[in-house]
């Protein structure tokens, strides 16, 4: 399954509500290790039927960053029972974000 672009107006419903495990994805696109980290996030899109992956472009959804303290990016976070569970900052390899995923 393709990655969900988030915004404010979809966040509820595809995150928060989410009966699966959420892999977000905070970026932006002048961010230089956030577009390395762009197709492995893609990657486990394609591999994962058991989550759903979805990116927040944090220039364009400052509020949703904000909302979560987001000073850093790449921020990689997962959201469990609407809940965040689990986050990392920074490019990341893939194993690592499937140990998060874990958490």
């Amino acid at each position: 399954m393709a990655e969900i672009n988030i915004t404010k107006e979809n966040f509820q419903k595809e995150v928060l509500e989410s009966d699966k495990p959420v892999l977000v994805d905070f970026w932006a696109p002048w961010c230089g290790p956030c577009r390395m980290l762009g197709p492995v996030i893609s990657e486990i899109a394609e591999e994962r039927t058991d989550i759903k992956v979805c990116k927040v472009n944090v220039d364009e959804e400052g509020e949703l960053a904000s909302q979560f303290g987001i000073m850093n990016i790449p921020f990689i976070g997962v959201f469990k029972n609407g809940k965040l569970a689990a986050s990392t900052v920074g490019a990341q390899p893939k194993e690592s974000l499937i140990e998060l995923l874990k958490s």
